[in-house]
């Protein structure tokens, strides 16, 4: 269960529960009430509708009949699709509906205690980083008796009507629900981190060895907990058409299952089986199923055994659930919405991540460097103007995992801004030392870059090299500003953290011990030539840059005698005449050896193109050259944020 958690608008369910029924009366809710301002965010009235209490629909209400189920949903008359399979999802995980919806037991109807039922229902959500709890009255809309819409297929079961209700609040009304994605949703019932593929972008549905790829990843993140959506883009079709093979276009599926199918029997001492890989499919209408192979009356399933018939739960009835062939999913399905639950717990067989969650804004300002909405890479003269955080890869290569969400502006709908915002953000190697905002690109490398959609979170999956970074979230246009919450995920701590300052912070400890005056960046691609220091005629060199008091050095490169290092460091000088050292050593059992060094002035006036220096010994820049040649490249500037 979540440790901490927000209350929406400030309403305590328990207290609110007590007053009721202490006053003997059903609650209604002031902040959501039974009103057209709560079923329409534009103007509109609707005097069809009804406000009735599930008392009112039938004679015996319940949250729950015979449990929840992913076949428990009916869409409805409203747009919400996307809703209704993420809901379908969200039951097949007890563990994660039982986060939604707290103390279900405590908030079911009791028919022998009538006096306790007070007509208040709560649920959670995780909404932008925190568990926010919502509580709704059981007033819900209906048309001629009848719920208008998300309701079960059991009349008096009302956990998916009051569930849809408390999400409606949280977006302002529940027309602010007409169309969205269920990857959103699910990341609102769970905290999972999302990511869409587009199917035909990634040729799924014609290169094999992707089409594998996927499948096992999809299986494998079914069987850890996640949860898996999909649907056909309508670019060039109507929505909610059907195609030839009786797929809804524009309409998103729950994928309930993914396995691998047996076919024939299992031998006693072999195996001869061919093997299938299956999805299987929830339609949120509760009908029309693809008619396809391997659709539930298909001669196909004369293949299957009944043992694996029955391990399957296949059934034969329209109830919007059925099976494909995977390669037939990736060709008539566009999109995929991939929701992986992360698994940071220390107690797990499975791997586990080291998380780091960050709350952030894009905040607009007239001064430069106060100033953080500074738009995508393409604003050259404004991309540096955004947030800026950094972390560390401290292994020799790591998995990272970045997730990049942005407030849910359906709230914001009423007041006529309720469009999504379009975010992306960038990855850059930086100095092993930076500790301060970046305000130029030079010497740093850019190393990966997200797609920017409108969408309210954005994902990344990258293997980096063991350094800094600094990641930049950013809106695509500059000057727009909202809410943002960032995660990273790595296999070790990463130290995420705001770069805040621009520069090293004025003390009173400045008076006495100097204040810098010029600023260095410096980064040492790779040495040539350097003597052999073992029988192979290899050597095991790194590189350290030294600086007044200051040093960074990188790895050991094994065995070789031209290491690339691709090192990057900066320097905040005190003493304008104090140089730069870059010397090459040899790693030892015992002592590290000097192999070279060079030694720069770094002043602004120098080339500031890569150069290649001469190694030479240690007495300064006119001792003796030795073997190796070192490629650099330096900037400086008495500007501290310059650089």
């Amino acid at each position: 269960m979540p440790s901490a958690v927000k209350l929406f608008r400030d309403q305590k369910y328990h207290e609110l529960k007590e007053q009721c029924i202490q006053q003997r009366r059903l609650f209604e809710d002031p902040e959501f009430p039974a009103s057209d301002g709560s079923l329409f965010y534009q103007s509109t009235s609707s005097s069809e509708v009804e406000w009735k209490r599930p008392k009112d629909l039938c004679e015996d209400p319940h949250l729950f009949v015979n449990g929840i189920s992913s076949h428990d949903l009916h869409q409805g008359t409203l747009g919400n699709c996307w809703f209704v399979a993420a809901c379908s999802c969200l039951a097949l995980r007890k563990c994660l509906w039982q986060q939604v919806i707290p103390d279900f037991n405590e908030q079911e109807w009791d028919p022998k205690n009538p006096e306790k039922y007070a007509g208040i229902f709560r649920f959670r959500f995780w909404c932008l980083g925190e568990w926010t709890e919502v509580v709704v009255d059981d007033l819900l809309p209906t048309v001629d008796g009848n719920l208008i819409y998300c309701h079960s297929n059991v009349k008096n079961e009302f956990w998916s009507a009051l569930l849809e209700k408390a999400y409606a609040k949280l977006a302002g009304s529940y027309q602010a629900l007409d169309g969205g994605s269920a990857a959103d949703a699910i990341v609102d019932f769970t905290g999972a981190v999302a990511e869409s593929l587009n199917l035909v972008q990634g040729k799924y549905g014609n290169v094999i060895s992707e089409q594998m790829k996927l499948f096992e990843d999809l299986m494998k993140v079914h069987r850890r907990g996640g949860l898996i959506s999909c649907f056909i883009e309508n670019s060039d079709r109507a929505s909610e058409t059907k195609t030839e093979m009786g797929l809804v276009v524009g309409h998103a599926y729950s994928v309930t299952a993914v396995r691998k199918l047996r076919l024939g029997e299992r031998l006693v001492f072999s195996f001869k089986a061919e093997k299938l890989f299956m999805i299987r499919l929830r339609n949120p209408w509760g009908k029309r199923e693809w008619h396809g192979a391997w659709s539930d009356n298909s001669e196909e399933w004369n293949k299957v055994s009944e043992s694996e018939r029955k391990s399957l739960g296949l059934t034969l009835e329209n109830d919007g659930e059925f099976w494909m062939t995977f390669e037939d999913w990736c060709k008539n399905f566009t999109d995929v919405d991939i929701c992986r639950i992360v698994n940071t717990s220390y107690f797990s067989i499975h791997k586990t991540w080291e998380k780091k969650m960050i709350h952030g804004a894009w905040t607009k300002d007239s001064e430069p460097l106060l100033n953080r909405s500074g738009g995508c890479f393409d604003n050259r003269e404004t991309f540096l103007q955004n947030p800026q955080y950094v972390f560390d890869v401290k292994k020799a290569e790591d998995k990272v995992l970045v997730s990049l969400q942005q407030e849910d502006r359906r709230k914001y709908k009423k007041e006529g801004r309720g469009d999504g915002i379009p975010i992306g953000f960038e990855i850059f190697k930086v100095e092993d030392n930076r500790g301060y905002r970046l305000h130029k690109l030079t010497v740093q490398e850019r190393v990966a870059t997200s797609s920017y959609v409108n969408s309210r979170s954005v994902f990344l999956k990258r293997v980096l090299q063991q350094g800094r970074y600094v990641l930049i979230p950013t809106t695509y246009h500059p000057g727009i500003t909202t809410k943002f919450v960032l995660r990273l995920f790595t296999d070790v701590p990463s130290s995420l953290r705001e770069l805040k300052a621009d520069k090293p912070q004025m003390t009173c400890w400045s008076l006495l011990c100097g204040y810098p005056c010029r600023v260095i960046q410096i980064k040492v691609h790779s040495a040539e030539g350097l003597q052999k220091q073992d029988r192979s005629g290899g050597a095991d060199p790194y590189v350290l840059v030294k600086c007044e008091k200051q040093s960074v050095r990188s790895p050991v490169q094994r065995d070789t005698t031209s290491p690339v290092f691709n090192t990057q460091a900066i320097f905040y000088k005190k003493n304008i005449d104090s140089p730069i050292t870059v010397q090459v050593w040899n790693s030892n059992l015992l002592c590290d050896q000097l192999l070279g060094q060079a030694v720069l002035a770094a002043s602004p006036s120098e080339p500031r193109e890569q150069q290649t220096l001469q190694l030479r010994g240690r007495s300064g820049p006119e001792a003796a050259e030795v073997p190796g040649r070192i490629t650099i490249k330096v900037f400086s500037s008495d500007d501290l944020a310059g650089l």
